[in-house]
């Protein structure tokens, strides 16, 4: 009865995981099962391994190997991650309690508070990151920043160069930007005919 209390706690806080937070916010079906899954995987693992004498051990060498686990079929962003994280922490917390303590309820309300405000849509909701491909060649840093200020209408708080080819013209940057807060006094590039900008990944932060 005992474990039975824990594993439904532990249900109850990867449902409001998941389908409290996740998906209402980031709507991927794929992942919704694959955090359900790692969850009570992990929970019945860790169920077993606790009744024996190098539970604990095991359990955390368990964390360890599914903590470098990186699901190489498809781009999974920083904030999955995170949720990632928080299903297989809760996971072990109630695996590895041989009975219900206010101590592991406590520790798995937090892991849901956290991921609850960290990944808030309206905190810095302004803030993005971008990577950029640029027709043009452009190692001057500064006049870099003015082009994509004037290009994406933002400030620009830091930019990583990631491929410069003098030989095709072309420039490939990581920008980190904030709408609506455009310098006013931010110099402009002379618009060249054949420059373009593609946009290839975006991520609210």
């Amino acid at each position: 009865m005992l474990q039975a209390a824990i594993i439904l706690i532990d249900l109850l806080f990867i449902s409001l995981l998941t389908f409290g937070l996740y998906f209402p916010r980031h709507r991927r079906r794929d992942l919704v099962v694959a955090y359900l899954i790692v969850n009570v995987g992990v929970l019945a693992v860790a169920q077993v391994l606790a009744s024996s004498t190098v539970g604990v051990g095991l359990g955390l060498g368990l964390f360890g190997v599914l903590s470098i686990i990186r699901l190489r079929s498809s781009e999974i962003e920083q904030h999955e991650v995170a949720y990632y994280f928080a299903a297989l922490a809760m996971g072990l917390l109630a695996g590895l309690s041989t009975e219900p303590s206010l101590l592991t309820v406590v520790l798995m309300a937090l892991i849901v508070a956290v991921v609850y405000f960290g990944d808030n849509p309206r905190l810095f909701r302004s803030y993005r990151q971008q990577t950029v491909v640029l027709d043009a060649a452009m190692p001057d840093e500064s006049a870099l920043i003015a082009h994509l200020e004037g290009l994406l209408g933002a400030r620009v708080h830091g930019v990583h160069v990631r491929s410069l080819d003098l030989v095709n013209d072309t420039t490939v940057v990581d920008v980190r930007y904030q709408v609506g807060a455009q310098r006013s006094s931010a110099p402009t590039l002379a618009p060249r005919p054949s420059t373009g900008v593609t946009l290839l990944q975006e991520a609210n932060r």
